[in-house]
C-alpha cells in the first residue's frame, strides 16, 4: 500500500525542494514497491524523471542545470500525487502520462494500446537496409496489427514518398491511432483500417510489411509482472506457443507483398518456437545495436519459396505442442 511506502505529506515537503529530490525520492519508493520497469523506460530514476517532468510540463530532454530548481508547494503536491499513483496502481508512466516515445517521436497512448518500445525503431531509422535496396522506391508500407500506429507513423517519416495503412482487429485501438496520424499532421498519407489481419485488404499489395503482433504465450503472460496486465490482452496473448497469429500472418503475407517486398516481424521470445518449428525457412534475424531480439526479416521471393510450409493444415502437427 501506498500509506506504507511514503512518508506524511508534510514531512515530504519538509525534506523534498529540488526537482533533483523529487526525482530521487521518487526512484527510492518505486525500488522500495518492487516496480517493474521496460514500458519506455530502464530504471526507476529514469521513470520517476519521466513522471516529475511530465507533472512540471517540463520536456524529457530537460538540461541538468534545472534540476536544482525548487518546486512551489502546489507543484510539490502535483508530482507527489503522479509519483504515488505509479506505486499504488502499479500502471507504468506512460499510462498515466498519456505521452511515449518512439524513434524519436512522441506518441498518445492509453490503455486501449499497448505503450510502444518495439525494437523496430532501429530498423526504421535506418530504412531497413540492405534489405530494402532501392528504399527510394517504397511507395505502399503496411503496418499490421498496429495499435497506437507509432510502427506505420514512423515509417511514413522514414520513407516520405510512401502510403501507409494502418490496420488492427481493435475498434478502440484504431480510435487512438486516428488521434496520432492527426497529431502528426499525416492525413494524406496514413490511413487506419479495421481488419482481422489481411480480411479487409483484398487486393491490396505493399512493398513493404512490418508487424508486431501478439506474440505472448498464455503460460507466460500469467507470469508478466502486474505492469503488463494494464496493457489490452488483445495486444500480446497468442496462445500456447506464442505463434498463433505469426503463423497466421506467414500464410496470408504472400497474397499481400509486391514483387520485391519484404516482410518485417516483431515475435520476441516466439522466436525459437518459430524456429524449431520451421527450420527450413531461411529466417533473417538481424543483430540489434540498441538491444532487443526476434525480429525476422523475409524477402517476398523467400516466402514464395516457402510458403507451402505455413499452410494451416500442413503445419498443424508442426507447432502447438510446446
Amino acid at each position: 500500500m501506498v500509506d506504507d511506502i511514503t512518508l506524511p505529506i508534510d514531512d515530504v515537503f519538509g525534506h523534498l525542494h529540488t526537482l533533483r529530490d523529487f526525482i530521487r525520492w521518487g526512484a527510492s519508493r518505486m525500488n522500495e514497491a518492487g516496480l517493474y520497469f521496460g514500458h519506455g523506460t530502464a530504471d526507476a530514476i529514469d521513470e520517476a524523471a519521466a513522471l516529475v517532468l511530465h507533472s512540471l510540463h517540463l520536456p524529457p530532454d530537460l538540461s541538468a542545470e534545472f534540476f536544482p530548481a525548487n518546486l512551489t508547494p502546489d507543484e510539490k503536491h502535483t508530482v507527489l500525487h503522479l509519483l504515488e499513483r505509479r506505486i499504488r496502481e502499479r500502471k507504468p508512466a506512460a499510462y498515466l502520462t498519456h505521452r511515449a516515445w518512439f524513434m524519436g517521436l512522441p506518441f498518445y497512448v492509453d490503455e486501449r494500446v499497448l505503450i510502444p518500445r518495439s525494437p523496430l525503431a532501429e530498423l526504421i531509422e535506418t530504412h531497413f537496409e540492405p534489405w530494402l535496396s532501392n528504399n527510394g522506391a517504397v511507395e505502399s508500407i503496411l503496418d499490421l496489427c498496429a495499435g497506437s500506429g507509432c510502427i506505420g507513423i514512423a515509417c511514413a517519416y522514414a520513407f516520405p514518398n510512401a502510403q501507409v495503412d494502418l490496420v488492427d482487429i481493435s475498434t478502440a485501438a484504431l480510435e487512438v491511432a486516428r488521434r496520432n496520424i492527426e497529431e502528426h499532421g499525416l492525413e494524406e498519407r496514413v490511413n487506419a483500417i479495421e481488419s482481422d489481419l489481411f480480411a479487409e485488404l483484398d487486393g491490396c499489395r505493399y512493398d513493404l510489411i512490418v508487424s508486431n503482433p501478439p506474440y505472448v504465450s498464455t503460460a507466460e503472460l500469467q507470469r508478466l509482472p502486474a505492469e503488463y496486465h494494464h496493457e489490452p490482452a488483445i495486444g500480446l496473448e497468442a496462445g500456447e506457443d506464442g505463434l498463433d497469429v505469426i503463423l497466421k500472418i506467414l500464410h496470408q503475407a504472400l497474397a499481400h507483398l509486391s514483387d520485391d517486398g519484404l516482410l518485417v516481424v516483431e515475435v520476441g521470445n516466439a522466436q525459437h518456437a518459430l524456429s524449431d518449428a520451421f527450420p527450413e525457412v531461411p529466417f533473417v534475424w538481424p543483430e540489434l545495436e540498441r538491444g532487443g531480439e526476434g525480429v525476422f526479416l523475409l524477402t517476398a521471393r523467400q516466402l514464395q519459396a516457402v510458403h507451402h510450409r505455413f499452410d494451416p493444415y500442413e503445419n498443424a502437427d508442426t507447432v502447438g505442442s510446446g
